[in-house]
């Protein structure tokens, strides 16, 4: 597929999908790298723009720099964002109490900080926040409590990359530094298998951290 042909499909996908305003959204493509301009009227649509271009064939990666302009009658004090996040991570059943900390800082910036059990709390936490009106951005610095056991790491993620439809688990290396650190290396066939791989390697007890170098092919 040639980079123009790549590009219009991009286009033609950021026109279709209902969830965001594509107006305003400038596409470069070379050698199959997408670069994303312009700006959104929040950080959702944001989100979702980004989410749309990694669901076209033959993206292989992506640089964005979408700016979030809020219309200025809906813009929000930090000091009102932060109390909203706060109320909504404590509603959030998957998040321990107490776990997570917010700062809200520069018109509407938000990091995440603390320490949580899992990765699903950790991400748990970030997709709350980044719902909120006024968020331009999310920051997440929650760290993974070190698992008890980290005892076949290793071998549980490839356990759990062989029982999943979406993955080819052949073209996977995965490598477990530090007892609780995986590298994940090879060849995917798009975003969604990649993303399959990485939650599958954040699924293993005792993971801290992972190092996804995939590539798509």
């Amino acid at each position: 597929m040639t980079d123009t042909q790549l590009r219009q499909d991009i286009i033609d996908e950021l026109e279709f999908d209902p969830s965001f305003n594509g107006e305003h959204i400038g596409v470069v493509v070379e050698k199959n790298v997408v670069t994303l301009t312009g700006h959104v009227n929040s950080y959702a649509e944001k989100l979702a723009a980004i989410a749309a271009v990694r669901r076209i064939k033959g993206v292989h990666a992506i640089a964005e720099n979408i700016e979030v302009r809020y219309p200025y009658q809906n813009k929000t004090a930090d000091d009102q964002i932060a109390k909203r996040a706060i109320d909504i991570i404590s509603w959030d059943v998957h998040i321990p109490s107490g776990a997570v900390d917010v700062l809200v800082q520069d018109n509407g910036w938000v990091t995440l900080s603390g320490t949580v059990d899992w990765y699903y709390q950790r991400r748990a936490a970030e997709d709350d926040v980044r719902r909120l009106s006024g968020v331009r951005g999310v920051t997440n610095k929650i760290a993974i409590k070190p698992g008890v056991d980290t005892s076949n790491v290793k071998t549980k993620i490839e356990s759990a990359l062989k029982r999943h439809a979406e993955v080819e688990a052949k073209a996977i290396r995965v490598t477990v530094q530090s007892g609780n650190k995986v590298v994940l290396e090879g060849k995917v066939d798009n975003w969604d298998e990649r993303r399959a791989v990485e939650n599958a390697a954040w699924s293993a007890a005792g993971v801290a951290s992972v190092d996804d170098r995939l590539t798509i092919a």
